[in-house]
């Protein structure tokens, strides 16, 4: 990426639509978060939200102790962690950018300001590929809208769409302790609590579209050993129609990514991708056999729907848990897509 100075950021203006370019996908992301619900969520509860700066800062220690993360910088409650967010997925929209010629679009659902966004023809209008980002906690209660899944329907039938989904982890749905505690410590992430649900709207979204996917778990991806380097995913390059893994061996390092569980085998939903999990620390998942996880699915074109669905985790868009040349493929590839 360059390191020349960066153009001057705005804020809190309306989007202006980008031009049709054959060959060059607008790409927008889609935040289904309410910010301000998210923000807002009390930092002495244990479960269900997002951690403060503060938190991040503390487990982290001394990662963010310089001049620009202090509070006269940089947002030190759940805010500050929902910007790094934000800031992390900054690489991904420069190279998105620069590959496109086409700026990424960002949406939140509900932004920092109060107004609230539901997918629809002002997103839709001037979008080739929708990256739907599942960080809602399941207790937020955002749901799809009989317009918007209409609206993203109407839009799939449109010739050279993609949706992309990414529902995020679900960490602790049992009212089981121990087996919550057995999670914890299998990610070993001490700034996720023992249940943090998320992608309600996503969800929602899927069910109404008929698109067979469950997110369940967060499961932390096998080391090569004595390295810090992820195990090579198991990668099925056959079914790969949209050269999405076209020189990508790995994605993101994150300690609890989720299974994307299909719920109907009868549907054409192609498994691109697996993890291998670490096996060294016990999980409900492993303990039932299982040493991979589903991380990347496709959905080709059926019946009226002309485009694509595509489902892997936020994650691998952002540079939170580092960026390698194979993640940063995996962008061009998605961007490239024909």
């Amino acid at each position: 990426m360059s390191t020349s100075p960066q153009p001057a950021r705005t804020y809190n203006q309306n989007h202006v639509a980008r031009k049709h370019t054959p060959g060059k996908r607008r790409i927008s992301i889609y935040w289904t978060w309410s910010y301000p619900f998210e923000a807002q969520r009390d930092p002495a509860a244990m479960e269900n939200r997002f951690s403060t700066m503060t938190e991040v800062r503390n487990v982290l220690w001394p990662l963010y102790e310089k001049p620009e993360w202090n509070a006269g910088e940089f947002l030190q409650g759940i805010a500050g962690t929902l910007e790094l967010f934000h800031r992390s997925a900054l690489n991904f929209q420069q190279l998105a950018g620069e590959v496109t010629g086409q700026p990424v679009a960002v949406f939140q659902r509900v932004d920092q300001a109060g107004f609230r966004l539901p997918i629809d023809e002002r997103i839709l209008a001037d979008t080739d590929t929708l990256m739907v980002f599942g960080l809602d906690h399941l207790v937020s209660g955002e749901e799809a809208s009989a317009e918007e899944v209409a609206a993203v329907a109407k839009w799939l039938e449109r010739e050279d769409t993609c949706l992309l989904l990414a529902p995020h982890h679900d960490v602790g749905f049992t009212d089981d302790l121990k087996q919550r505690q057995m999670e914890y410590l299998h990610h070993g992430d001490r700034l996720v609590p023992r249940q943090q649900r998320f992608t309600q709207f996503g969800r929602s979204l899927m069910k109404a579209l008929s698109i067979p996917v469950h997110n369940t778990w967060g499961l932390c991806p096998a080391l090569v050993r004595d390295t810090k380097e992820t195990t090579p995913l198991n990668t099925f390059r056959d079914l790969d129609q949209l050269g999405l893994l076209k020189d990508v061996t790995t994605l993101s390092f994150h300690r609890h990514l989720p299974h994307y569980d299909i719920t109907d085998k009868s549907r054409a939903v192609h498994v691109l991708a697996r993890q291998p999990i670490e096996m060294e620390r016990p999980h409900p998942f492993t303990a039932g056999g299982n040493t991979e996880f589903n991380c990347l699915l496709w959905m080709p074109p059926e019946k009226q729907r002309a485009g694509d669905i595509v489902l892997v985790d936020s994650t691998h868009f952002t540079t939170l848990f580092g960026v390698t040349e194979s993640l940063k493929n995996f962008w061009r590839n998605l961007a490239m897509m024909k």
